[in-house]
C-alpha cells in the first residue's frame, strides 16, 4: 500500500497549485510570440490554451518582454491573447511499475490503463555521469545472437551502433536483443516510428517475453519535432531511473536519425543556421550529450548497456548523423542490403563491423578463433568476384582454398541464435566451422 500512496502523493505534488500566465501576442513561421513570461527560460515547457483545446509547447526564445514558442502540434486554433502557461523545465517522474508500459515522450501511458508518477521527478536534459568516477566496462553479456555472443562481443555498459538503411532487418534485430540480452531492464525509445507499427512491435516482434520487462517509448512520425527528439530525451531519463537503483539497463534507440531530424526542424525554428549538409552546428553536441549519458555508472550505481540504430542512405557510413555517432560509441555493426537481399538476417557485415570490447572481452583462446574467422572471411571477401567468375583456380593459393571450404559454414554461422548454453556453446559452434 505505500507504494500506491508514494505514486499518489506524487500525483498531488506535481499538481502546482499556482501557474506564470502569459498571452500569445504573434504568431510567425510555426512558432507562437508570449508575452508576460518574464522568468521563462530556454528549454522550459508550456501550455497553450486555444479554441481547439490545450497544447505544450517549448520556449525557443527570448528577448525582453518576450518569448518564442514552438508548439508540440500544428498552430490550428491559436490566437492573439491565448492563456499560456508556464509549466518550468522539461522533467519526467518514471516509476518501477512503468515496466511493461508504453508511454509518450511526456510519461502519458499509450496503451489505455492509468500510469502513476513516481515520487522523484528527473530533467529530460541531464548531465552524463562524471568521467572521472565511472567504472570500465564490465562483463560479457549473453545476447542470445551467436554473432554478437563470438565475433561482436556485447559487454556492461557498452554502447554499440546498428548502421542500416531502411527494411534490413534493423527493427528485427533490436527486438531480439530485447529478449535476449541478459538486463535487468529493458527501455526502448522508437524515434518516428508509423503508428500502425507501434502494436505490432510490441505484442509481435517484442512479445510478451520481451515487454514483460521493458518500457517502450514512442512518437510517431505524425507528431512534432519537439515530440520526437523528446523521445529520446524520455527514454534516456527512464534508463537512468533504473540504473540509479543499481539495475542493468538496456537502452535500444530507433533511430538516433530521427532524433536528429527533429532537432533539426527545431533548432532551425529557432533561428539556428543549416550547416553540414543542413544539420545545425548543435547537432554533435545533442548526439554526443545523449550517448555519454549511457555506459558505465560511477560506483554505486547500475549501468546502461546502449544499441543507437543509425538510417544510413544507400550505405553512407560519412553522413554527419553516422560520422558524429561512430567517433563516441564503443563499436559498430553495419547491417548491408545486399546481404538481406539473399535471405541472411541479420544481415551483419562483419568486416565493415567492430566491437571495441575486444581483445578484452575475450581469452586468448577465443581471441584467435576471432581473428581466424575474420582472416578467412576477408580473404574470401577479396577474392569473391574472381572466385564468381571462374577465374580462380583451385590449389593456386592455400588461404584462398580454406576461404571457400569455410565460407559457407562461417555464413551460415552469423545467422545462427546462440545455442542453449550461451557464450559457451556459441564459441563451440564457431570453433566447429572453423575446423569443419
Amino acid at each position: 500500500m505505500s507504494g500506491l500512496f508514494d505514486g499518489l502523493l506524487a500525483e498531488i505534488a506535481g499538481r502546482a497549485p499556482l501557474r506564470r500566465v502569459g498571452r500569445v501576442v504573434e504568431t510567425r513561421r510555426g512558432l507562437v510570440e508570449v508575452a508576460g513570461l518574464d522568468h521563462a527560460a530556454i528549454g522550459d515547457r508550456v501550455v497553450i490554451h486555444s479554441r481547439d483545446g490545450a497544447a505544450g509547447g517549448e520556449v525557443l526564445r527570448l528577448v525582453p518582454g518576450r518569448c518564442s514558442v514552438l508548439p508540440d502540434a500544428s498552430g490550428d486554433g491559436m490566437g492573439i491573447d491565448d492563456r499560456v502557461e508556464l509549466w518550468g523545465k522539461a522533467e519526467i517522474a518514471p516509476d518501477d511499475s512503468w515496466i511493461g508500459r508504453v508511454v509518450d515522450p511526456t510519461g502519458q501511458p499509450l496503451d489505455g490503463r492509468p500510469l502513476l508518477r513516481g515520487p522523484k521527478t528527473r530533467a529530460l536534459r541531464a548531465p552524463a555521469p562524471p568521467a572521472a568516477i565511472r567504472r570500465r566496462l564490465g562483463v560479457r553479456l549473453g545476447t542470445g545472437v551467436a554473432v554478437f555472443d563470438t565475433l561482436l562481443p556485447l559487454v556492461r555498459g557498452q554502447r554499440i551502433g546498428l548502421f542500416a538503411g531502411s527494411g534490413v532487418g534493423k527493427s528485427s534485430l533490436l527486438a531480439r536483443f530485447a529478449r535476449g540480452v541478459e538486463a535487468d531492464v529493458v527501455v526502448i525509445a522508437l524515434v518516428g516510428e508509423r503508428g500502425r507499427e507501434l502494436r505490432e512491435f510490441t505484442e509481435t516482434v517484442l512479445g510478451p517475453v520481451g515487454m514483460a520487462r521493458s518500457v517502450v517509448v514512442t512518437a510517431t512520425s505524425d507528431q512534432s519535432p519537439l515530440m520526437r527528439r523528446m523521445c529520446c530525451l524520455t527514454a534516456m531519463a527512464v534508463a537512468e531511473h533504473f540504473r540509479d537503483q543499481g539495475l542493468h539497463v538496456l537502452l535500444l534507440v530507433d533511430s538516433v536519425t530521427r532524433f536528429a531530424e527533429a532537432h533539426r526542424e527545431v533548432a532551425l525554428a529557432g533561428g539556428e543556421a543549416a550547416s553540414l549538409r543542413g544539420y545545425p552546428p548543435s547537432l554533435a553536441h545533442a548526439i554526443m550529450g545523449l550517448a555519454e549519458r549511457a555506459g558505465p555508472g560511477p560506483e554505486g550505481s547500475g549501468d546502461i548497456t546502449a544499441v543507437f540504430s543509425v538510417l544510413v542512405a544507400g550505405s553512407d557510413m560519412e553522413e554527419p548523423v553516422a560520422d558524429i555517432l561512430r567517433g563516441v560509441l564503443d563499436g559498430h555493426v553495419v547491417l548491408d542490403r545486399r546481404i538481406a537481399e539473399r535471405g541472411r538476417f541479420p544481415a551483419i557485415d562483419l568486416l565493415r563491423s567492430v566491437s571495441r570490447s575486444l581483445p578484452e572481452a575475450a581469452s586468448e583462446e577465443e581471441n584467435t578463433l576471432i581473428t581466424e574467422a575474420r582472416r578467412l572471411l576477408g580473404t574470401y571477401g577479396r577474392a569473391e568476384m574472381m572466385i564468381q567468375a571462374g577465374l580462380y583456380a583451385a590449389g593456386s593459393d592455400p588461404l584462398i582454398d580454406r576461404a571457400i571450404k569455410h565460407w559457407p559454414l562461417l555464413d551460415a554461422f552469423l545467422a545462427e541464435p546462440a545455442p542453449a548454453n550461451g557464450v559457451a556453446g556459441s564459441f563451440e559452434r564457431l570453433r566447429a566451422c572453423l575446423s569443419g
